[in-house]
């Protein structure tokens, strides 16, 4: 079947012009076709499935109505951006997406300049798109700019934020909430519908803003009349909140009522000031396994739609993730104050487990990575042993609570970092490139980055015992897949491990690419140690290796830039040590999306590419001391 056959309407939209030459009659069938596509595309390719089915009706709407790309619109993370990227212009490279050089997994402005705003981390959308209407209006260009947000995004602290600054600017900016997380039965639905209507309509504005001015000369009868209308209101809808905001707020209506989100979304552009519109839509919206169970359809691997996600009867070697669980779980049995916390990734972070067997010890603070940190350190305070359970890109999210709240008062919180270096598919906003560059600058800190699986276990055990703060910084996925010992052992802080003794160059490798080092270790009969500890730094470790070698080598998933090879340079300028040194580790640009092993190379740190680099830099020395050599003669 031809792509025109299968999507007779929307084969013949290459951009939202073209949507908006259509009559609006055929919008429906435009919705059909692009949920159609949508499952077409990520069933081949992967990707955030769920939440794009659900925003399938708002995406078609807000282009046939805004003059999109001069209007502004910005879309919160972009899970849900999947169908606006192929009414942009992006449909038959739908296929590539998070794939080495195929379509970013997000909004990107660089890819589209119907991309307003970059994003990937979430509750950003409000403040980029207020930013822009400000801009707007100081140069008058009448632009307008829409931001949409899920329920999810509007628990971040910075969404509120922005809301609040923007009810007190009173600037043209339309809110969109795209909750899909509620359920609307039909006769309360079908009157939300009406009522929304009815106060974005211009019968309702005329006769509110007419009695504003009678009534604001009678200050008594003005606040009962406020009070009323607010009380009406909150008998159909939750928006009280967010008319204290400074906001109209008009919902909730069916999100997947094109004729109700038509006129709506009509009504409310002759409005001025802020607007705030709640949609409920359901996550998955016409694919039924995907509306089944949302969760296990949010990311997905290439699957059939006939059948859907299958279990594919392999046995997978644990991951980092899969042994923090079951430590954690093992560690809660043994010791009664300890509680996990984590900012909306109990799934991603491996506190599914850990929920069900310790509900009272569990703390999911949605997505508010400062508050995870802030309220960790408070427990900290009084006698609990908080586990934080955190993406290293999300930690960052954190970091003056961090320093402020944690560090600075000494307090024993443990950070099971997880997604430490590059992430693959997900691109340079979720890569955990910069964790050690801010953690290794915090006075009594200690930071580790385990060399396999075991050693991973044995970390965490190590953090926890410690009184004060502890970071255990692994990868994404699977190690090595070395077994894991049940017993838990305490390391000894600061110590490194001579994993094998050669000669002329030392490779002091850290977490995950200690198995890298091993291998070409081997290859050039070098000394290869595992450091163990970012911070504190095996000082005599590193200094021994300068002494007995004539090159050290660091290897290191972290930007280079204030990564643990500075470690090692700081220790030997201490000490006045002239030594030859190698920095391998991330480069100092953003990496772009791929698998992690796309990543890897594309960061130098693929094991031909160490290998390669060693080798020319021994040669480099190799020369100069034949060259020293002759000279001497």
């Amino acid at each position: 079947m031809t792509e025109q056959s299968q999507y007779p309407l929307l084969s013949r939209i290459n951009s939202p012009h073209d949507l908006r030459q259509l009559p609006e009659s055929s919008l429906e069938q435009v919705a059909r076709e692009l949920r159609g596509c949508l499952l077409d595309s990520v069933s081949r390719s992967g990707g955030h499935f769920a939440a794009g089915l659900g925003s399938v009706e708002l995406t078609v709407a807000l282009h046939y109505l805004y003059n999109t790309p001069e209007d502004r619109l910005v879309w919160d993370v972009g899970h849900q951006a999947y169908p606006h990227k192929i009414l942009t212009g992006r449909r038959e490279r739908m296929h590539t997406i998070r794939q080495w050089q195929g379509l970013a997994p997000f909004p990107k402005r660089e890819e589209s300049p119907y991309d307003a705003f970059g994003v990937g981390h979430s509750s950003t959308s409000i403040s980029a798109a207020l930013g822009m209407a400000i801009a707007a209006k100081k140069t008058g260009s009448g632009r307008r700019a829409v931001a949409v947000i899920g329920d999810g995004g509007l628990t971040a602290g910075l969404a509120f934020e922005a809301l609040n600054h923007a009810g007190d600017t009173g600037t043209d900016l339309l809110v969109i909430l795209n909750d899909n997380n509620m359920s609307i039965s039909p006769n309360v639905g079908a009157l939300a519908n009406r009522f929304a209507q009815l106060i974005s309509g211009k019968l309702y504005t005329t006769v509110r803003e007419g009695s504003k001015k009678v009534l604001s000369q009678m200050p008594n009868v003005w606040e009962l009349a406020r009070r009323a209308e607010e009380h009406v209101k909150g008998l159909v809808v939750p928006g009280t909140l967010f008319e204290e905001f400074g906001f109209n707020y008009i919902g909730p209506i069916d999100g997947h009522h094109l004729p109700t989100l038509l006129s709506t979304l009509r009504n409310i552009k002759e409005l001025s000031g802020p607007q705030f519109l709640h949609i409920i839509t359901k996550k998955g919206k016409g694919y039924a396994p995907a509306e089944a169970d949302p969760v296990k359809y949010h990311g997905v691997s290439p699957f059939d739609p006939t059948v859907g996600i299958v279990p594919s009867g392999k046995v997978a070697k644990p991951t980092y993730s899969d042994v923090f669980s079951d430590w954690i779980c093992d560690m809660a049995a043994q010791d009664q104050r300890l509680v996990a916390i984590t900012p909306a990734m109990r799934e991603g972070s491996g506190l599914v487990r850990f929920a069900r067997e310790y509900p009272e010890r569990y703390f999911d603070v949605a997505i508010a990575e400062q508050h995870a940190v802030a309220v960790a350190a408070g427990m900290a305070c009084d006698g609990v042993k908080p586990v934080v359970a955190i993406y290293s890109t999300f930690l960052q999210r954190g970091y003056d609570q961090l320093v402020h709240d944690v560090v600075t008062q000494h307090l024993p919180v443990l950070f099971a970092i997880d997604r430490a270096g590059v992430v693959g598919a997900d691109g340079p906003t979720h890569n955990g490139s910069f964790d050690e560059s801010f953690l290794r600058c915090m006075p009594g800190m200690v930071l580790m980055a385990p060399a396999d699986e075991n050693e991973c276990r044995q970390m965490l055990y190590t953090g926890f015992q410690i009184d004060g703060p502890a970071a255990v910084r692994y990868p994404r996925g699977g190690g090595s897949g070395v077994a894991v010992e049940k017993q838990m052992t305490s390391l000894p802080i600061g110590k490194a491990e001579v994993r094998r003794r050669g000669q002329g160059i030392a490779l002091l490798a850290f977490g995950s690419l200690v198995s890298a080092a091993e291998a070409i270790g081997q290859q050039l009969d070098a000394t290869v140690v595992n450091m163990r500890f970012i911070k504190p730094v095996d000082e005599a470790m590193v200094l021994e290796m300068a002494a007995t070698h004539s090159l050290l080598v660091t290897l290191d998933e972290n930007a280079i830039a204030g990564g643990a090879g500075g470690a090692v340079s700081e220790v030997l300028a201490a000490h006045a040590v002239a030594a030859q040194v190698l920095h391998l580790g991330l480069p100092d640009r953003f990496l772009e999306h791929g698998s992690r092993d796309d990543m890897l190379r594309e960061a130098g740190l693929g094991t031909d590419q160490l290998l390669a680099a060693i080798t020319a830099r021994w040669a480099l020395l190799q020369d100069a001391a034949s060259g020293q050599a002759s000279v001497a003669r």
